[in-house]
C-alpha cells in the first residue's frame, strides 16, 4: 500500500480564505488555526522561477497586470499581493516557491504542491518545481506531494525528481484513473468533493491509494468524506474543518 504523506486537514492555498492566497502570510494563519497541511500552486515566473499563484494572469491578487508568464522576477516580486484580500495584508508580496518551502519546514507544515502551468509550460514547470522541491526538502522526515491536472507536468516532475510523492487532480475521477495513476507511479488522486460518492472513495481505498478532496468547507461533510475513506481534506475554512476532523 502507498504511503499518504499529508494530514487530514489541508488549508487551501496556503491559509484558505482567512488570509490571502498563495502567501507566506498565509502559512501562519494555518498554523494559528492548528492546521499544520497546506495546499498551494506553483507557476513559472517570465525569468523561470517558481512562485506560488494561482492565475495564469496578474490581475486578480495582486496590483500587477498580465501574464505571469511574461512578468520577470524584477517585476513580478515586488508587487502587492496582500492588499485584493483586505488593508491588514497590505505589502504582502508574491513567494518564492524556496521561501515558501524554508518557511513550510520552520512551521512544521506538510504541504501539497500544486504544479499549476501556465499554458504551454508543462514540461518546463514540472521539472523546475520538482527539482526545486527536492532540493528544499531535502533530508526532512516528511515530504511533500506533487499534484496536478497536467499529466504532461507530472510526468517531468517524476523524471527531475522521483522520489517525491506524486498526485492527479481530477474534476470527477475519469474512468481511466486507475491506469493513470499506475503510469504516473503516482501515490493517489485529489479529486472534487462534490463530485466524490462512496463508492467511489471505496473503490480508490481498495485499490491502496491515497485520496484527497478539494475544496470542503462545511465541517459536517468534511465528516461524510472522512467516513467514505477520504485522507485529506483541502479546506478554505481550516478553523471549521480541523476542529470536525
Amino acid at each position: 500500500m502507498n504511503q499518504w504523506p499529508l494530514p487530514r486537514v489541508l488549508a487551501h492555498r496556503c491559509g484558505g480564505t482567512l488570509a490571502p492566497e498563495n502567501t507566506l502570510i498565509g502559512l501562519e494563519f494555518a498554523v494559528a488555526h492548528r492546521c499544520f497541511g497546506v495546499e498551494f500552486d506553483v507557476m513559472l515566473s517570465g525569468s523561470g522561477t517558481p512562485i506560488l499563484i494561482h492565475d495564469e494572469t496578474l490581475d486578480r491578487t495582486t496590483t500587477g497586470f498580465g501574464r505571469v508568464c511574461d512578468t520577470p522576477d524584477a517585476a513580478l516580486l515586488g508587487l502587492d499581493a496582500g492588499a485584493w484580500h483586505s488593508g491588514r495584508f497590505a505589502g504582502e508580496r508574491v513567494p518564492l516557491f524556496a521561501d515558501a518551502i524554508r518557511r513550510c519546514r520552520a512551521l512544521g507544515i506538510a504541504a501539497n504542491v500544486e504544479i499549476k502551468p501556465a499554458e504551454g509550460f508543462e514540461l518546463a514547470t514540472g521539472r523546475v518545481a520538482a527539482a526545486v522541491a527536492a532540493a528544499g526538502w531535502a533530508g526532512a522526515d516528511r515530504l511533500p506531494l506533487l499534484s496536478s491536472f497536467s499529466v504532461t507536468a507530472l510526468a517531468a516532475a517524476a523524471e527531475a525528481a522521483p522520489h517525491l510523492p506524486r498526485a492527479i487532480l481530477f474534476d470527477a475521477l475519469a474512468p481511466d484513473w486507475l491506469e493513470q495513476v499506475r503510469a504516473l507511479g503516482a501515490v493517489g488522486v485529489v479529486c472534487n468533493a462534490n463530485r466524490l460518492d462512496a463508492a467511489t472513495a471505496a473503490a480508490v481505498k481498495q485499490h491502496g491509494f491515497g485520496l484527497a478532496v478539494y475544496t470542503e468547507n462545511d465541517p459536517l461533510r468534511a465528516r461524510q468524506l472522512f467516513d467514505f475513506g477520504v485522507d485529506s481534506v483541502i479546506t478554505d475554512r481550516p478553523d471549521l474543518v480541523t476542529a470536525a476532523s
